[in-house]
């Protein structure tokens, strides 16, 4: 099998899930980096209409989709949560006091992926040393296409809490249930994905993400 790095689809799929809201911040950035819809979409291989829906927040993107619009434009991972603002109710929206350590469930900041994957940050804020993280896999959801695999810069570190887990790396496969952990070179390429007709529910922890030159734009 070939691994390639990542071919992203021309199309989401339809599922209905809450919006993650990221798209103003896709959006600003793109328009920083002085790229038109059609251009961004020529570079990862979407059409401009997709990113003007997932700018517009009508549509989550697929994994294979963000993690390319997050290396075109320069982001890093945790950047893509919530901003840590707030807004007052008929105001715009201003910086909070500094948070606390404790983030409770309700707290957390999400991005649903189309794929019916879910990402929560664990963090208070984005913190560019790790991604910490609680990912649920919904029953048939991955975090990329079996023949697009993924490779970044950094390691990457997991804890199935529940369910089963699949996890491909380079050539070999792996699966893990509750109470298995696992931790690779994330250079390698890699694909995860839920077992069976149960969530699968993680603990995921991405270091040195920030080092790769790919993720960062530069």
């Amino acid at each position: 099998m070939t691994v390639r790095e990542p071919a992203v689809e021309a199309a989401e799929p339809s599922l209905e899930r809450e919006h993650s809201h990221i798209g103003a911040r896709l959006r600003e950035r793109r328009e920083q980096a002085g790229l038109s819809l059609r251009d961004l979409a020529g570079r990862i291989g979407v059409s401009a209409s997709l990113i003007s829906q997932i700018e517009r927040d009508k549509v989550n993107p697929s994994g294979s989709t963000l993690w390319a619009l997050v290396r075109e434009l320069g982001f890093t991972m945790g950047e893509l949560f919530a901003v840590d603002v707030a807004e007052p109710a008929g105001g715009p929206a201003r910086a909070t006091a500094a948070p606390g350590p404790v983030v409770t469930p309700g707290e957390r900041a999400v991005i649903n992926l189309a794929s019916g994957v879910t990402w929560e940050r664990l963090t208070a804020t984005s913190d560019p040393s790790v991604e910490f993280l609680r990912v649920v896999y919904q029953p048939g959801s991955e975090s990329c296409p079996e023949d697009s695999l993924v490779h970044h810069g950094g390691r990457e570190y997991g804890y199935v809490i529940s369910g089963l887990l699949g996890v491909r790396i380079g050539f070999d496969e792996y699966e893990l249930g509750p109470g298995h952990s696992i931790s690779f070179d994330a250079s390698s390429p890699h694909r995860l994905w839920a077992i069976g007709s149960e969530p699968a529910e993680v603990l995921w922890a991405v270091v040195g993400r920030q080092g790769d030159r790919r993720a960062t734009g530069a």
